[in-house]
């Protein structure tokens, strides 16, 4: 898949992480789940029945906001997501963190709110035990 130059990390330019809307973030869940789709099988796989063109342009959106890569095969282009979902996921916490006003504080008050085996796994990771995937 082709990456576009101008952005990176699945965010603006600016770096603030990409905003998706209700049928982005559908698309992004088929294209998560792996392969390289057309615009036909996505449509096929999408619980509404969108038009064509809806999706062609769902789909250079999130090309624009780096979220999504092309590739030929023949005369077909294929879509999938140059982002994991995991990545995505931490680019919308780094930015929430760099917003917050007080880093330190947002992280402490996160951490305190997290869940036993979710506060395991950090623990886990911190001491080496658990490299991210």
């Amino acid at each position: 898949m082709t990456r576009d130059p101008k952005h990176t990390h699945g965010g603006t330019p600016a770096g603030e992480p990409a905003r998706l809307g209700a049928l982005e973030t559908q698309v992004m869940d088929l294209l998560w789940e792996g392969g390289g789709f057309t615009v036909r099988d996505l449509i096929d796989r999408l619980p509404s029945n969108p038009a064509y063109t809806t999706i062609a342009t769902v789909l250079g959106n999130l090309r624009k906001k780096s979220l999504v890569c092309t590739r030929k095969d023949g005369h077909t282009t294929l879509y999938g997501a140059c982002v994991s979902r995991e990545a995505h996921a931490a680019n919308i916490m780094e930015h929430a963190l760099e917003a917050s006003g007080d880093r330190e504080a947002s992280i402490l008050h996160f951490v305190n709110s997290m869940p036993e085996e979710d506060l395991r796994l950090l623990r886990q990771h911190l001491l080496g035990g658990n490299e991210p995937q």
